[in-house]
C-alpha cells in the first residue's frame, strides 16, 4: 500500500496522537513510524497475518514490560481479530518466561483495555 503524501500525513498525526512526540519533530516521527512500522513498513509484509503479528507484539511488549505500547497494542490485536480469551493466555504464559511482575503489568493493561473496547463495543450498538 502506497501513500501519498497528504494521507501519510493525516496518518502520521493519528499516530503521534497516540505516540506523542515534540512539536518540532512530530510529523517526522509519524512518517517514519510509517515508513517502518505501518502500513508500508513491517506490519505490511507477506508471511504472517495481522493476527499473528499481533500476537507476537503483544507477547514482545508484554516481556519487555513496555505498558504504553502493550495499551495500544492490545487494541490493535483485539481489531486483527485476537480474542480476549486469547490476550489473556499469551500475557500468563508469559509469567513463566518474562517474570509475574511483567505479567500482573500485562493483565492490569489488558483488563483496561477490554473494558474501554467493550465500552465503545456497546456504545456502538446502542447508535
Amino acid at each position: 500500500m502506497s501513500l501519498n503524501e497528504e494521507d501519510k500525513l493525516k496518518l502520521a498525526r493519528a499516530i503521534t496522537d497516540q505516540l506523542p512526540a515534540p512539536d518540532e519533530i512530530r510529523d517526522d516521527w509519524g512518517k517514519m513510524i510509517i515508513d517502518t512500522v505501518l502500513p508500508e513498513g513491517v506490519w505490511s509484509r507477506e508471511g504472517l497475518s495481522q493476527r499473528d503479528r499481533s500476537f507476537i507484539t503483544v507477547a514482545a511488549l508484554t516481556v519487555l514490560y513496555r505498558p504504553n505500547e502493550l495499551r495500544l497494542h492490545i487494541g490493535r490485536a483485539l481489531h486483527n481479530g485476537v480474542t480476549k480469551e486469547e490476550i489473556s493466555e499469551i500475557i500468563m504464559h508469559l509469567a513463566i518466561y518474562g517474570g509475574f511482575p511483567t505479567s500482573v503489568e500485562g493483565m492490569h493493561i489488558a483488563t483496561e483495555v477490554f473494558a474501554e473496547h467493550d465500552k465503545k463495543k456497546e456504545a456502538k450498538e446502542k447508535a
